[in-house]
């Protein structure tokens, strides 16, 4: 098969396909801001919330949906959000601080992850919900808000380790929250802090992709607030985190192709489809594929909200075989969500531009040099495998798939070390690359735009842009400026 349709093209959204296509506006932005270039798109990030909410409205639910600050640090995309209904997950006293000063009111917050002593104490001075790890967490806060005489902190309790009956299921171990048989010591806790707590619902924290293990835990969730009530308390919340994932690719015969290419290349039944022989947790053995494809599944048909709707509708075995959705319905819980590489799903790109293009051999792959370093777009860092785009420096718009024999490259950033590859993989290109093109990594929103950025061997870290349609043209502003209230048109 060779190089021939190997090609793996990002899915675009009707915004990120009209940013594409203007060509000219893309040079100019990086003209005037640098390469490496992060490019948001504050408008999707609010049609993504409708789609959530969607969901809710279709299961006749209540609740929140958080977006994951962790996920990107931009203003622009905060403060869109903070126009709308949407809450937000903090997960560190800096994003609780840049929350705060976006616009959101302390009702519309949640607190999660690891806290230190001033994360904890801002949280409970501006009356944020707390996501509450464990008991010593809960002791810590408990003496911040009777040392400084606050109010009473809204808190959750983060639960793991659940398990279904029958067919055994079990929730893959997490750092993250108490394990469910240990819940009756944590609320004895609860008891002890009444006058500095008050419990409103129950929470799960899983870094995984299966449905059956989310369905678990919110299963074993519904549970744990029928043991809260039965001890007098009146908990009505469950916070089943994030996950649900992005569908990244516009093919999904493109992903079948690619993977199976890949595992006869690990073979040595066909080329060499990365540097080095790096496999992706596939190895040989004797002729036999040993080891597990360590990929984000970048073809994912049911993701984002359709995740959210498919979770919903797993029937709880241990209570009754009703769906989850109805369970939530009929005990008048709220629901809430902390989506982030969803609720970004085509929220962004980053641009770089190409400095370097040689063959070091004939026939040999092409070596692309791009103003970036590897860490500005941590796609494969992530696992995931989305090829650029190519912007040429003429004005012609994105190179199209001709379906004709693809150019191979291999794309290294500008650190000086031999490991700043953009990709571990040989990338397939439409059209060979010149100088001063442009290469556009699509849908980098969430975790892959500014989550691993450094200033390693002083080069610059991504600037960010924010941008918006007026009618038939794209405006801009620097993302730190921007708020909901910029007017189309207004000059900057």
């Amino acid at each position: 098969m060779g190089g021939r349709h190997l090609y793996l093209a990002p899915r675009l959204g009707p915004r990120l396909r009209s940013l594409l296509d203007s060509a000219d506006f893309l040079h100019m932005l990086t003209d005037a801001l640098g390469s490496p270039l992060n490019v948001v798109v504050p408008d999707q990030i609010a049609e993504n919330l409708e789609r959530f909410r969607s969901v809710y409205r279709k299961h006749h639910l209540s609740g929140q949906v958080f977006y994951a600050h962790k996920s990107n640090r931009s203003s622009a995309l905060l403060r869109r959000l903070a126009a709308t209904d949407a809450g937000v997950d903090v997960a560190s006293l800096g994003e609780l601080q840049h929350a705060l000063g976006a616009g959101f009111t302390p009702d519309r917050i949640t607190a999660t992850g690891p806290k230190n002593p001033e994360f904890l104490w801002l949280a409970a001075r501006t009356g944020v919900t707390v996501s509450v790890d464990g008991g010593a967490e809960l002791d810590q806060l408990a003496a911040l808000v009777r040392a400084h005489k606050l109010s009473p902190v809204r808190i959750l309790l983060r639960l793991s380790g659940f398990e279904t009956s029958g067919v055994k299921v079990l929730s893959r171990p997490s750092r993250f929250g108490t394990p469910v048989r240990e819940l009756d010591a944590l609320l004895k806790a609860v008891d002890r802090h009444t006058d500095a707590v008050e419990l409103t619902g129950v929470a799960y924290h899983l870094d995984t992709t299966s449905v059956a293990e989310k369905a678990t835990a919110l299963e074993g969730c519904l549970q744990a607030l029928e043991e809260c009530r039965s001890r007098g308390l009146r908990p009505r919340a469950v916070d089943i985190g994030g996950g649900f994932g992005v569908d990244y690719l516009a093919h999904g015969e493109q992903w079948e192709r690619y993977t199976t290419e890949l595992t006869a290349a690990v073979l040595g039944r066909r080329p060499p489809l990365t540097r080095g022989g790096h496999g992706y947790g596939l190895r040989d053995e004797a002729g036999t594929l040993r080891g597990a494809l360590g990929l984000y599944p970048a073809h994912r048909p049911v993701a984002g909200a359709r995740y959210l709707d498919e979770l919903l509708s797993q029937p709880a075995a241990s209570l009754g075989g009703r769906p989850l959705a109805a369970l939530l319905l009929e005990h008048l819980h709220d629901l809430y969500t902390e989506p982030g590489r969803a609720l970004l799903d085509q929220c962004g790109i980053t641009v770089a531009k190409v400095l370097e293009v040689r063959a070091p051999d004939t026939g040999a792959e092409l070596l692309v040099r791009l103003a970036l370093k590897a860490n500005d777009v941590a796609l494969e860092e992530h696992g995931v495998l989305m090829d650029p785009v190519v912007i040429p420096r003429d004005g012609t718009g994105p190179a199209a798939d001709t379906g004709q024999e693809q150019v191979a490259v291999h794309l290294f950033g500008s650190l000086c070390l031999e490991t700043d590859m953009i990709t571990r993989r040989t990338v397939f290109l439409p059209r060979r690359p010149a100088p001063g093109d442009l290469m556009v990594f699509a849908n980098t929103a969430g975790y892959a735009m500014d989550f691993h950025a450094t200033r390693a061997q002083l080069q610059p870290v991504a600037r960010q842009a924010a941008v918006w349609r007026d009618g038939d043209a794209w405006r801009w502003c620097l993302d730190d400026q921007y708020w909901p209230i910029t007017l189309p048109g207004e000059p900057h």
